[in-house]
């Protein structure tokens, strides 16, 4: 008898929030460049080359220098809750590995990581959730953030236990993480991301094409508007406010037509588990690019 098979999914909603989190968001980036520039100042790069001609990176995994040393080194100063350090080494590892996978591959160079966006991986440890009220730890028994999501639209809906959450200068991202049965996928389809379709296909539907030209539509004209702006704008600099709405304009326009079309298909393929084209595309020629970068401005996915 064949044992059945399980799915994790996890899924992930956004609470807007007013706290000025600035400060925060700050000393965790710079506490995350720390574990991030610690760590790399002490890879080992094997002489051994690969098929490339690269020397061959091999992070520490030492318990020793990665519980004690670099803990203990973060430490120092940090006036916030000691599990967010934490989450920091742990974090700071995760790209690590990341940028050595895609080094190995020819996709990066030999250059370290630089931490650009402001926000905060909050484990389970650092918050609590009651009487439909999420309370973030800061410092303990000092600050904490207090978020209620007693009426919030999401709470009928999500299913398994509250994961990590992520903080962010506006949003509060909360995860749910559940488990699904294989008995309860209705099948599996693979997705083609295309510059004016997205092309589906499964066994049990046959080929779908969603056409994109509307989104297509979208960048363009915004771009031609931004091509005559800035051109102007370099003359006259009043123009770069303007020029500014544009580009929130265009950003909110392509992020409405993703959000209905994302809300069609969860409820047009409801119950299938869905694979996508990775768009991490290197290497491309300028017309390859462009479309990649047109994909990725309207999915906000980023090389």
């Amino acid at each position: 008898m064949k044992a059945s098979r399980s799915y994790y999914q996890v899924r992930a909603y956004n609470i807007r929030h007013r706290y000025d989190v600035n400060g925060f968001l700050e000393a965790y980036r710079r506490l995350l460049q720390k574990a991030v520039d610690e760590i790399w100042a002490e890879i080992r790069w094997i002489e051994k080359r690969d098929e490339k001609g690269r020397l061959i990176p091999m992070i520490p995994k030492d318990n020793n220098f990665k519980n004690h040393y670099l803990r203990s080194l973060l430490m120092d100063g940090w006036s916030y809750s000691k599990h967010y350090v934490d989450s920091a080494i742990k974090q700071a590892y995760s790209m690590l590995k990341s940028w050595r996978r895609s080094y190995l591959k020819g996709e990066r160079r030999k250059e370290k990581p630089v931490v650009k966006r402001r926000f905060v991986r909050v484990k389970e440890t650092l918050y609590t959730f009651k009487d439909g009220k999420i309370k973030v730890s800061l410092r303990p028994h000092e600050e904490h953030l207090v978020f209620d999501v007693s009426k919030a639209w999401f709470l009928k809906r999500a299913k398994g236990e509250l994961g990590e959450l992520i903080l962010g200068e506006k949003h509060l991202t909360v995860t749910f993480r559940f488990k699904r049965d294989e008995g309860e996928v209705k099948g599996k389809m693979a997705w083609d991301c295309n510059e004016r379709s997205l092309d589906g296909f499964s066994p049990s539907t046959g080929w779908i094409r969603i056409d994109l030209t509307k989104l297509f539509h979208i960048h363009r004209v915004y771009e031609a508007k931004r091509k005559r702006l800035q051109q102007r704008a370099s003359k006259k600099p009043s123009l770069r406010r303007v020029l500014a709405k544009y580009s929130d304009r265009e950003k909110n326009r392509a992020r409405g037509f993703v959000h209905k079309l994302t809300t069609f298909m969860s409820r047009k393929f409801k119950g299938y588990i869905h694979g996508f084209e990775n768009l991490r595309k290197r290497g491309c020629s300028t017309a390859q690019k462009h479309t990649t970068g047109t994909s990725q401005r309207s999915t906000g996915r980023r090389s």
